[in-house]
Formats: structure tokens, sequence, C-alpha cells
């Protein structure tokens, strides 16, 4: 007997992209039309383009597997999810599933809005499969994981995003499904309620169910999955152990994130003669990037123009974690000769930047904030959340333990160990 959860055979899918239609086009239109593009419109009397979101896709996944699937934005991830869900269908290939699917791919999926949170959990398990008396059974453990006990008997249209994505999610996970399918969803919720999602997923994937699993968080990726598929621009490029994964997108560069530019009229006038550029969070090798690791260096650099002489100006950058703890503070002339070298900036193109050492940061998304001002004086320009970047611990201390660590920084500190 074949041990295979999901079989996919060379799946495709096509889209057609429609041109904009005159509703009240005349008669005299279309000949006209028709008489200066008759080519255009015999090939194409629909006035549509088409393209792949996904092409030739094939893979196995064994059942008790976990897959990661990554890619950056518009690479086919969620189409992918939604043909192995039977939202969609294939434009060519096909997809065995051998098992009860449970998915998660966007906030509200599957929800009926005039419906409370009560009904839509036995809705969404009967649409699992699932019989009364099973639901029954799980019924208080989803609510409390949810914690939206309070209005439980209230439609769901009345829930705001979070709401409706813990209520989805603890569905979803707790209905125990065979095959857990899960698109990045999990930003819609707060940082707390986001670890919890993570640790019940991990206990999904040791309980032997079979996960897939599609994010840009790669500490979360590399924490929950075994292997991983890249896709890009809908086609598979590579499917390898999750580390090596990892590595070549990292390395090859996918997200190229991590850049922070501003246009002229998001600078108010107040900010002259300081004129704001560009904030950039770079890697090891000096590429710009919102996914590093914690091993290498992390450079914050802060480009901007005087253009005028600024006496006593200070370049200084925040960083916080997504849930808006402050991790440090740091100005460009904390250095006393730095301070002094600098009491006066004149006219010109700078860039103040700071490196933050290997093995300081904890896995995790951050956040930079930056301000330029003159101490006590006056503040010239300011962003409380330039930038955002995923920090991920590969090869980092201690990821030999899966568990996850506490505190938004991961020292590596010099123990010894004596026996007396």
């Amino acid at each position: 007997m074949s041990n295979l959860a999901v079989k996919v055979e060379g799946i495709g899918k096509q889209y057609k992209i429609f041109e904009e239609v005159n509703r009240y086009q005349t008669l005299r239109d279309v000949i006209v039309e028709t008489v200066r593009s008759p080519f255009k419109t015999l090939l194409n009397p629909t006035g549509s383009e088409s393209f792949w979101a996904l092409r030739d896709i094939s893979f196995t996944l064994e059942h008790g597997k976990v897959l990661g699937i990554i890619g950056k934005n518009g690479a086919g991830k969620s189409t992918l999810l939604k043909v192995l869900s039977r939202v969609v269908e294939p434009t060519e290939g096909y997809a065995e599933i051998t098992g009860r699917v449970g998915s998660l791919l966007e906030v509200g999926t599957g929800f009926h809005p005039e419906l409370t949170g009560r009904e839509n959990i036995y809705l969404n398990g009967a649409i699992l499969g699932m019989r009364r008396a099973e639901i029954d059974r799980k019924f208080d453990e989803i609510v409390a994981f949810s914690e939206i006990d309070k209005f439980l008997d209230t439609p769901v249209k009345r829930y705001s995003s979070g709401m409706y994505m813990r209520l989805a999610f603890a569905v979803s996970a707790h209905l125990e499904p065979e095959i857990l399918i899960v698109d990045e969803v999990l930003a819609v919720g707060d940082a707390e309620f986001q670890r919890k999602c993570l640790g019940k997923m991990s206990d999904v994937a040791s309980e032997g169910r079979t996960v897939i699993f599609v994010s840009h968080n790669m500490s979360a990726i590399q924490r929950l999955t075994q292997e991983c598929i890249i896709l890009d621009h809908g086609k598979m490029l590579l499917r390898a152990p999750t580390a090596e994964a990892v590595d070549f997108y990292l390395a090859h560069d996918f997200e190229r994130g991590g850049v922070r530019t501003y246009s002229a009229d998001e600078i108010p006038t107040s900010a002259d003669p300081f004129v704001p550029l560009a904030v950039r969070v770079t890697d090891g090798s000096g590429k710009a990037a919102d996914s590093l690791r914690s091993v290498e260096p992390i450079k914050i650099e802060v480009e901007y123009k005087l253009t005028a002489p600024a006496k006593g100006l200070r370049v200084g950058v925040y960083l916080m974690t997504t849930r808006g703890e402050y991790v440090f503070t740091s100005f460009d002339t904390d250095d006393p000769e730095k301070f002094e070298k600098y009491a006066t900036r004149g006219p010109g193109r700078y860039i103040s930047s700071c490196t933050i050492p290997p093995d300081s940061l904890n896995e995790g998304r951050f956040v930079i904030g930056f301000n330029a001002s003159s101490y006590k004086v006056r503040r010239y320009f300011a962003d409380e959340r330039a930038i955002n970047f995923d920090v991920n611990s590969t090869g980092a201390p201690g990821t030999q333990w899966p568990e996850v660590r506490q505190g938004p920084t991961r020292p590596r500190l010099g123990w010894t160990i004596e026996e007396k």
C-alpha cells in the first residue's frame, strides 16, 4: 500500500487577464476597431492575455512529512495551495490527495459571514468531513485556543481580521485533518498568537500528520519543516532539505527587500535641511535583504543629504521587536571623538551606518526606526517603523534543540564545564 499523502503530476494553472471593456461600445465602434486591427480581433476576440501562474509542478509527499514552500511574492505559492485544496481546478496535470484535508488559505475562507462563531465551527467541521460527535469533543478546546468565547454567538461578519484568524486556525488545527495546508496567514495575528499557532503546528507535525506550509518567515520554515520547495515565476526551482533550501533561497537574493526609500512628498518642510534618502539593512555580503542570518553581521545604513550646514546633528536608530519592545537605541555620534568631529556637518550626501555583531539577535521579526535630531534643540525627521526584517537562526548556538528560545537576543556565550 502506498504511503503517499500527496502526489502532484505536471500541474499548471493558467489565468486570463482581460482588458478593460467599454460597456457602451456601439456597432460602429466594433466595425472600426475590426477594420483597424483585423488580425488582433480574429486571434484574440475577447481582448484578453493569459499567463501561467504555475507550470509543470511535480512532487510527492509521504504521510507524516512537513513540507515548506517558499518563494517571493507572485511565485505561485498560494495558487499551488488552492489547487491542492481543490479551491481551483488546474489547467493541466493532476493532484492525488489521500486523506482528509484541512486548509487555512486566507482570512475567512470557508466561513459564512451571517453565521455565528459557534455555527461556523460546526460548518467547518462538516466541510472537513467530521461527525458532530467529533466536533463536540473538540469544541471547548477550539474555543479556548481561539480566545473568542465572549463573541462565540456573534455573527462572524462583525469579527475583526484577527478574530477571524484565530477562529479559522483553531478549527483547522483542532479538527484533526490528516493533511493540513497552511498559507501565509499567521501574519494577521499578533506576535503572541503567532507563537501559539507555530507551537500548535509543531504539535500537529509531531503527531505524524502531514503539513504543507507556505511562509516568508524563514525561522518558522526552518523550525517546522523537513524539506522545502522553492517556486519562482510559477516553476519549481529546487526541492531539498530545509537548511539547504533556505541557504539557496537567501544566497540567490530572492527576497530583495531590506530597503526603504523616501520620496519628496513624504518629507515635511520642517525637516529642512535634512533630506532622508533611504534606510537599508544588509547581510554579511553587503546585499540589502529582509531575511538575515543571526550568525552573520547585520549592517544598518541611513542615507541622507544636507542642503545646508547642520549643527549638533545626530542620526539614531531604534531596534524593536514587532510587539514594540526596544532592543537597543544607538546614535552615530555616541562616540566622543565622532561627537567632536561632526559637531557641524556641512552640505552634502552622507551615509550613517552601524553593524550589529554576529550572534546578537534571536530568530524572529524586527523593526528599525530612525530619527535625525539635535539633542533637546530640534527633531528634523523621524520614521518610527522605517523597515522590517527577519532573522533566522541557522547555525546559531542551541539549534540542536527544537525548543523556541525566548527573548530578542541570542548571544554566543563562552560556557565552561568543569568536573570536580
